[in-house]
C-alpha cells in the first residue's frame, strides 16, 4: 500500500506558503517579499519531487508496471498513457521545466515564471492526489 502522507504534507505546505505569498501587503519590504517567493519555490520543488516519485510508486505497485523510468518527464508521460492525469500532459511537462529551471538558479525571470505556475500546479497536484487516493 502506498503511503501518501509525505505528498499530502508537502502539498499542504506549498499551498499554505502560496496563500501567504498572495496575502502579502503591498508595503512589504522587497527583501522579505523575495524571501517568501524563494520559500514558495523551495516548497514547490519538494512537492514536485515527492509527487513524481509517489506517482512512480503508484505505477509500479498499483498498476503493476515493473519497468518505470527513473525521471519525472517519462513518469508523467506514462501516467498520461494510463489515464491518471486529469489535466493536460503539457502542464506537467511545464512544471518539470520549471523545476529544472529553479534547481540551481533563482534568477528573477526563472523565479517569476515558476511562481506564475503555482496556483495551477497546486490545483493539478490536488486533483491528481485525489485521483490516486480515491479521497476527496
Amino acid at each position: 500500500m502506498i503511503d501518501f502522507n509525505k505528498l499530502e504534507k508537502s502539498l499542504a505546505h506549498l499551498k499554505a506558503q502560496q496563500n501567504n505569498r498572495c496575502a502579502l501587503p503591498p508595503e512589504m519590504p522587497t527583501l522579505m517579499r523575495e524571501a517568501v517567493d524563494e520559500s514558495v519555490i523551495q516548497r514547490f520543488e519538494t512537492c514536485y519531487d515527492t509527487l513524481w516519485k509517489t506517482l512512480r510508486r503508484y505505477l509500479r505497485e498499483e498498476l503493476g508496471l515493473a519497468e518505470t523510468p527513473a525521471s519525472p518527464k517519462p513518469i508523467f508521460r506514462l501516467a498520461n498513457e494510463n489515464n491518471l492525469l486529469l489535466s493536460d500532459i503539457a502542464h506537467w511537462l511545464e512544471y518539470a521545466n520549471a523545476r529544472i529551471a529553479t534547481a540551481h538558479d533563482y534568477s528573477d525571470e526563472k523565479a517569476q515564471a515558476a511562481l506564475a505556475l503555482m496556483d495551477r500546479f497546486i490545483e493539478d497536484a490536488e486533483a491528481l492526489l485525489q485521483s490516486l487516493t480515491g479521497r476527496r
